[in-house]
């Protein structure tokens, strides 16, 4: 698949990617064929550069200490994980594969500050896996949802399930047959995906907004848009409540 190749009203594959760069709050670090797992211990730049805090004697650390040219070859991976309780939570993974070196801005005899130079980035969905333009990732920014669809898409599905239920007016009827449950799987400032979940499989549904929001206060209304579209469908079969 093309990285150009992007459909209507969604993030392009360069602003998934930096969407899921900006909410991952850990990582998996790759050196030597071994992995390590940091939690809370990156940070990730404007222009979409990773930068780690490691323990000056971790074994990351220690691999680059004795890296010729202080250079080490490193995978760093990232999984997004839907914030609602879906079946199949891991919505996309981003592995970035570069060389790893010293920042040059330690703060403390402990520690070490590491930059990610990456040669290669992917991103991969239960649909297919694409490479990312560097320049377009440097480039692209984060959905404005990023940080907030966590607890936007949570509050959802805690507090207005019958909110939920009533999009479900919008798909085809036949998207909705033998489903059991329906939940809220992903949000950004084009619009909702809906995860239908059937006996053994699942489906997603996306909705687009009438119209792209800015900042997290627009979706409550773009949401009420969609139920007044929703309103006007023909009444669909009841689903049954979420357990």
């Amino acid at each position: 698949m093309s990285a150009a190749a992007q459909p209507a009203a969604e993030p392009t594959l360069a602003e998934q990617t930096r969407s899921v760069l900006a909410r991952a709050v850990s990582l998996t670090v790759t050196t030597h064929g071994l992995r390590h797992d940091l939690v809370g211990l990156h940070s990730v730049n404007a222009r979409g550069q990773v930068r780690m805090r490691l323990q000056a004697d971790s074994l990351p650390a220690a691999h680059l200490a004795c890296a010729p040219r202080g250079a080490l070859a490193a995978l760093v991976e990232f999984t997004d994980i839907a914030p609602v309780a879906v079946r199949d939570r891991v919505r996309a993974r981003v592995t970035l594969s570069g060389w790893l070196t010293r920042s040059g801005q330690d703060t403390d005899a402990d520690e070490v500050d590491l930059r990610l130079d990456t040669a290669r980035a992917t991103l991969a969905t239960p649909e297919t896996t694409v490479t990312v333009g560097l320049d377009e990732l440097v480039l692209a920014e984060p959905d404005p949802l990023a940080v907030d669809e966590g607890s936007l898409l949570t509050h959802l599905a805690d507090a207005h399930q019958d909110a939920v239920t009533r999009l479900t007016r919008l798909a085809d009827p036949w998207l909705l047959h033998g489903a059991v449950r329906v939940l809220p799987l992903a949000l950004d400032r084009h619009g909702i995906t809906l995860r239908c979940e059937y006996a053994r499989n699942q489906r997603d549904l996306r909705l687009p907004f009438p119209a792209p929001v800015r900042e997290a206060c627009q979706v409550g209304e773009q949401i009420q848009l969609l139920l007044s579209a929703a309103q006007a469908c023909p009444k669909r079969r009841h689903l049954p409540a979420r357990p």
